[in-house]
């Protein structure tokens, strides 16, 4: 059968594919896109690619749309389901990376490392200026805890942090197995030194972090995102670091990326990543491994463990 990469996949995952599928590497735009599907039996994306309706539409032999990497927002599932066209992913791929990265974070201002590190290459001397303070000792509230909220509390309980956790989908057994305390999502902004967002994008949780969450919070306390941009408003992080109700943030992540012109680049006591969650060398092997895997299952008519949507198989 016939594979269509369109935004690059590590290279030991391409030759798995090959191994036993025609396959074909092409950087296409979206008119390029209408044209090459419709011999195509697989294709396989990153985030930049748009897997809308009209490019289902005119795929007649598509089984199968892989996503080399966690979220879907640039496949159009609903319609792919409506077409019995299988849609995976690579949930776990980049978890670790994320992870360690919400760490990084958390060091970064609490350290003040990126200040510290202009200011001495603008051959400044400011030791004073920079004191900081430990995560030992400190809470960690986390904002959702599924695999990534797992291994960041993981990562905490070894700096000696204290990890409570609002996350309805959480059962008690498995937070206590892991140090985390369940407590309700107030409890998390109130007592939290440090605040970790790694909830899913719902509608329920879109939005859900805003004006009367920063004004829980304790004075001194920052917030990291390295999740999704909606589920914090942004227009209330930057009031809410403007007026000092909040110590730091730290984002990875954006309501529109790049986020050209936005308020909370000139934000105080702000670090910022271009959402490099998943840009390491492990994470990105990894999901070329996990979703050639996904997407030869599917076309050998096996039921792949990373379904996205499984009323395809009814």
């Amino acid at each position: 059968m016939k594979i269509l990469i369109t935004d690059g996949l590590e290279s030991e995952a391409i030759s798995t594919l090959r191994k036993l599928h025609e396959v074909d590497v092409q950087e296409l735009d979206s008119k390029g896109l209408l044209g090459a599907i419709p011999e195509y039996h697989a294709l396989i994306v990153r985030s930049r690619t748009i897997v809308s309706k009209p490019v289902l539409t005119r795929a007649t032999n598509l089984k199968v749309v892989g996503r080399a990497g966690v979220g879907v927002d640039n496949i159009d599932v609903a319609e792919a389901t409506a077409r019995k066209i299988v849609v995976v992913n690579a949930p776990t791929a980049s978890t670790i990376s994320v992870a360690e990265l919400a760490l990084g974070h958390m060091i970064s201002l609490l350290r003040h490392l990126t200040e510290a590190d202009r200011s001495v290459k603008d051959g400044k001397w400011e030791k004073t200026k920079f004191e900081g303070r430990e995560l030992f000792g400190k809470t960690l509230g986390l904002v959702g805890s599924g695999r990534i909220g797992a291994e960041v509390a993981k990562r905490a309980e070894a700096f000696g942090m204290r990890v409570i956790a609002y996350d309805p989908y959480l059962s008690p057994p498995t937070a206590k197995a892991l140090g985390i305390q369940l407590v309700d999502k107030d409890a998390v902004f109130r007592e939290a030194d440090v605040v970790s967002v790694h909830a899913a994008l719902t509608p329920e949780t879109k939005g859900m972090i805003a004006a009367a969450e920063f004004a829980m919070m304790k004075r001194g306390a920052i917030l990291v995102n390295c999740a999704r941009a909606e589920i914090v408003q942004e227009a209330a992080l930057v009031d809410a670091l403007r007026s000092g109700t909040l110590a730091g943030a730290a984002a990875d992540v954006f309501q529109t990326e790049p986020p050209v012109g936005s308020p909370l680049l000139t934000a105080p006591n702000a670090v910022f990543t271009p959402h490099l969650g998943a840009s390491t060398r492990e994470a990105q092997a990894r999901a070329g491994s996990i979703i050639a895997d996904q997407v030869i299952k599917v076309l050998d008519g096996r039921r792949p463990e990373f379904l996205v949507n499984p009323g395809v198989y009814g």
